[in-house]
């Protein structure tokens, strides 16, 4: 049975009588963030405003050393990170040049909208609402909750499946539920992102940043060697930390902060998402489309799992750098898409080719808050990189860990406030790494701390503030989810909604780093040390 907004937290007459002192808290924060203009003018602002910040900051000789070895790719002939003025004659031409190419590389850009070619035959085949009546139907509030925030750590396995096709879908899961929609896609996104370093299995991301450790370790010791699999344990915990803190936050705060739902605030047809019991066309449907899944799993399988799979690595032979892996997207569009078709095909809403491409184009035509606001977005993102903002802010953030001479366990608590203050300004975390792995990874080994200790912590920092940044890649495409349910929302609005998740995870996770490597002296993953001894 559907629950009804009858039964569900809707800001109770005790919490509007007497709030506390955090929702007061978070109001003051989305008052103050909804005071800021629309996110498209926003972001248009920013851009303009690091063009003339630039210009200011190279008259002022703004520079820092590159903590980078010489020969590092990317570091300067004479070892200093100077800012680039954008608006001087060069910088002025780099941005004209570099306008189209900016929005056009922008990486979220092509995934989404390739992706969303496949979600969209899902869902307007009528897929996934049959697909989300089949499994929450029966499930208590709870479950729901921590089954979204749960399925959202795991995705990041594939991180565009997250945020391409898990948030929107706990938004429709939520409301279909008789829930506020934006408390699924608060969950969603907080498991997605909160949790980017959350898992049970191995992701693109560790080798990634095992490779910078390692190559940051040998600064001191150069035969030190950091694999992937060095956080695995802490990992693997993490994820049900993160599950379970992210539901209890969703409940607790995210749901009565937001209050009852108006419908008339959504800017698309809601009607699509009511939730219906499952006729028995439907469960024909979903076993067929069931069925395809299967088939298209296997297809897929063949090309990765073998050790002559056609989308292994060609020169190495790995799953690590292979086609199969760099071309998920790809696999998403036909994952959705196969199913979507055959579940349209049975209960008769596809009935030719050109019902598939209506379906598509449906889907597209919900893009186009998105495409704008990502094309300015684009423009700032750029611009921060090009004029080595990002990068300077990091080096004079670490130098002042460093200056402040802390030792022991205590260090890594500023370690991680850091690495989350620096990840608000770059939102990649291989690049935040790069530029702060070479300082901190040799200083804390100096101390005595192994480097895959260093790295764990550095992970819970990049993560928990990825959803409060407009510097995250997605973080625009979260917005033009979100105003679908609620379409003057203001960036304020979503960044008080995710501002309890950040703190939540960020306490939660430093606690258990804590208790589980210095209480219980357990290791972050197989043979990974806590402590290095030079020698």
């Amino acid at each position: 049975m559907p629950y009804s907004s009858e039964v569900l937290p809707t800001g109770d007459a005790k919490n509007n009588n007497k709030r506390s002192t955090f929702n007061r808290f978070l109001s003051t924060v989305e008052w103050l963030g909804n005071l800021l203009p629309h996110p498209v003018t926003l972001f248009a602002l920013f851009a303009v405003g690091i063009v003339l910040l630039s210009g200011l900051a190279s008259w002022l000789e703004l520079s820092v050393m590159d903590p980078r070895p010489v020969g590092a790719p990317g570091r300067a002939a004479d070892g200093v990170i100077q800012v680039v003025n954008l608006l001087n004659g060069d910088g002025l031409r780099m941005i004209v040049t570099s306008l189209v190419s900016n929005f056009t590389g922008f990486a979220p850009l092509g995934t989404v909208l390739v992706a969303i070619l496949g979600v969209g035959i899902a869902e307007h085949s009528g897929l996934l609402s049959a697909a989300v009546r089949s499994l929450v139907m029966k499930a208590s509030k709870n479950t729901v909750t921590l089954i979204v925030v749960f399925a959202g750590v795991i995705s990041n396995t594939a991180s565009e499946l997250g945020y391409v096709v898990l948030i929107p879908l706990a938004a429709m899961i939520f409301h279909s539920l008789g829930r506020h929609p934006i408390a699924g896609l608060a969950a969603a996104f907080a498991g997605v992102s909160g949790g980017y370093s959350a898992n049970l299995l191995l992701g693109t991301v560790d080798p990634l940043l095992a490779g910078i450790t390692q190559t940051a370790a040998r600064i001191i010791d150069p035969t030190y060697v950091v694999g992937p699999e060095v956080n695995w344990y802490f990992m693997v915990l993490s994820t049900f930390m993160i599950a379970g803190v992210g539901s209890w936050v969703t409940i607790k705060f995210v749901e009565p902060n937001l209050g009852p739902y108006n419908p008339e605030e959504a800017s698309i047809n809601l009607a699509e998402e009511k939730l219906e019991q499952i006729t028995a066309l439907e469960k024909r449907g979903l076993k067929l489309a069931g069925l395809a899944v299967l088939a298209v799993s296997a297809l897929m399988a063949l090309t990765i799992v073998p050790e002559w799979g056609v989308l292994r690595n060609p020169e190495t032979g790995l799953v690590a750098g292979s086609p199969f892996l760099k071309g998920i997207v790809a696999m998403i569009l036909v994952f959705f898409a196969v199913p979507g078709i055959v579940y349209g095909k049975v209960v008769g809403s596809i009935k030719n080719d050109r019902d598939v491409i209506d379906c598509m184009a449906k889907s597209m035509g919900t893009m186009g808050m998105y495409i704008v606001l990502v094309f300015f977005a684009a423009q700032f993102v750029a611009f921060f990189k090009m004029t080595n903002f990002g990068t300077i802010f990091a080096v004079l953030g670490a130098e002042f860990l460093q200056d402040i001479g802390l030792t022991g366990p205590l260090l890594f608590v500023f370690f991680i406030l850091m690495c989350g203050f620096v990840n608000l300004m770059i939102g990649s975390a291989s690049a935040q790494w790069a530029v702060t792995a070479p300082i901190f990874v040799p200083m804390l080994m100096l101390v005595g701390f192994a480097p895959e200790v260093i790295q764990a912590a550095y992970r819970i920092g990049d993560s928990v503030t990825n959803i409060i940044t407009p510097m995250m890649s997605y973080f625009g495409l979260i917005v033009s989810f979100a105003t679908r349910y609620k379409k003057d929302l203001g960036i304020g609005t979503l960044i008080s909604t995710m501002l309890p998740y950040s703190i939540f995870f960020l306490i939660g996770w430093s606690v258990l780093f804590f208790v589980w490597v210095f209480v219980l002296n357990m290791p972050v993953g197989p043979g990974a040390a806590t402590y290095y001894t030079a020698g």
